[in-house]
């Protein structure tokens, strides 16, 4: 074995030159990202969520809408991929089987993310929950294929799992957000179901996807924590302010505990021996 080889990484090859394009695509999209995220705060010329699209996504305008500040998740998942765009574009990731595996998936699922913020800035609702549906299939994707592959380092488990586990558990949560609102803002009349009834059964939803996901993934906690983050708005939004359900208070909230306690036994029946993501 060279001494070139004893230095690379777990699942390292010779770099080539797709794997410099590869690294030059994470960051230009992370930049993309970036940008588009603070356009779409409100703090780049562009308005705050809850004031787009007429304010369909407003807390208070439909059952599963959080309260305002499960948006601070937001800032901890960007700063999170622009960390992994750094760490990614170093010369001993750039041939690295987990980096191949999922980055041009990464690449779609950021760009994606913009698109979504500027079809929810146009107003587009239709349009943006299209949009949401591929990034959580691409991001899903992504997921699957760092579980199959195992990292080894406390990057790979901060930087690739951590960030792409948070962003799947918040963007399970926001997908439903993006259907209700749209269908809400469509004049939907729920086909003789009540609203409440609606929103528990997306909640419920949302619970199923965050428990199986827990046995799939084994124990992994950021999907389960920014799913409980979501969840847990959700109730706040409905235990407060001016659209007050406590049915669906309390449903949003027994789900985001479930998810989190179904994820942690998951992981402690399997003896703690997993991705630290």
């Amino acid at each position: 074995m060279t001494s070139l080889a004893r230095r690379l990484p777990l699942g390292t090859t010779r770099p080539t030159a797709a794997d410099r394009v590869r690294q030059s695509g994470v960051i230009v999209a992370t930049v993309v990202a970036l940008a588009g995220a603070v356009y779409g705060s409100g703090a780049g010329g562009g308005r705050p969520v809850s004031q787009v699209a007429g304010g369909a996504f407003a807390p208070d305008e439909t059952l599963v809408a959080p309260a305002g500040p499960a948006f601070a998740i937001w800032p901890v998942i960007y700063a999170g991929f622009a960390g992994y765009a750094v760490w990614q574009a170093l010369p001993s990731q750039a041939a690295r089987r987990r980096q191949r595996a999922v980055g041009y998936w990464l690449v779609a699922y950021l760009l994606l993310d913009t698109a979504w913020v500027l079809c929810a800035q146009a107003g587009l609702l239709a349009l943006s929950v299209a949009v949401i549906v591929v990034l959580s299939s691409v991001l899903a994707v992504a997921f699957a294929r760092l579980r199959h592959d195992p990292g080894e380092s406390t990057a790979d488990a901060v930087l690739l799992d951590g960030t792409v586990g948070l962003s799947l558990g918040w963007v399970m949560v926001a997908t439903v957000a993006n259907i209700a609102a749209w269908l809400q803002a469509a004049g939907f009349t729920g086909l003789g179901v009540s609203p409440s009834l609606w929103a528990i059964g997306l909640i419920v939803v949302v619970a199923v996807i965050g428990c199986c996901l827990a046995f799939g993934d084994r124990g992994r906690l950021m999907p389960a924590f920014a799913a409980a983050w979501g969840l847990v708005w959700i109730a706040v939004a409905r235990a407060q302010g001016g659209l007050q359900e406590d049915v669906v208070a309390v449903t949003a909230l027994a789900a985001g505990v479930l998810i989190v306690l179904v994820t942690v036994a998951v992981r402690v029946a399997r003896g703690g021996r997993l991705q630290r993501g």
